[in-house]
């Protein structure tokens, strides 16, 4: 490799650079038996940011009604219980939280079909702490997806 080369793998990434060489990524969620597109297809980030975003002023706004009494720290810091408790009661029980109904996805065992409670709980700690929701693998999963052996898929 010469210096050009070493530039410009380091410019585009060590990705590109180990295409580049070969190496064949496929598309994410082919190593989970996942179509490449459509349904039951692994969710894009932005749909899944956009789930999260919604359901995030949902619970903000149900803080805010029940505990804000005049001042708005208190309802904050509730919130993230809130959320806790809609993510993992909705999750474990159909599967998808508001927000993630209103944009047409939905969280599966990568086995296929609903995820065991106790790996929702799992998933939802993990979800709340936010550094392993955003460390992602090659299928854009995070380590809460992948601790809790789950997979965000469209509908």
């Amino acid at each position: 490799m010469d210096g050009r080369q070493a530039a410009g793998s380091w410019l585009s990434g060590p990705r590109a650079a180990a295409e580049s060489m070969g190496v064949d990524f496929g598309y994410r969620g082919e190593q989970l038996g996942l179509p490449k597109e459509g349904r039951g297809s692994v969710a894009s980030v932005g749909r899944r940011i956009g789930a999260l975003f919604i359901d995030w002023l949902m619970c903000l706004l149900i803080a805010y009604g029940l505990f804000a009494r005049g001042e708005s720290t208190t309802a904050g810091n509730w919130t993230l219980g809130i959320f806790f408790v809609m993510t993992a009661l909705t999750v474990g029980t159909v599967g998808l939280t508001p927000g993630k109904a209103a944009l047409r996805i939905r969280v599966e065992s990568i086995d296929g079909g609903r995820v065991p409670f106790v790996r929702v709980l799992a998933r939802t700690v993990l979800l709340c702490l936010v550094i392993p929701a955003v460390v992602w693998d090659r299928d854009t999963r995070g380590l809460h997806d992948r601790v809790a052996r789950s997979v965000v898929v469209r509908l």
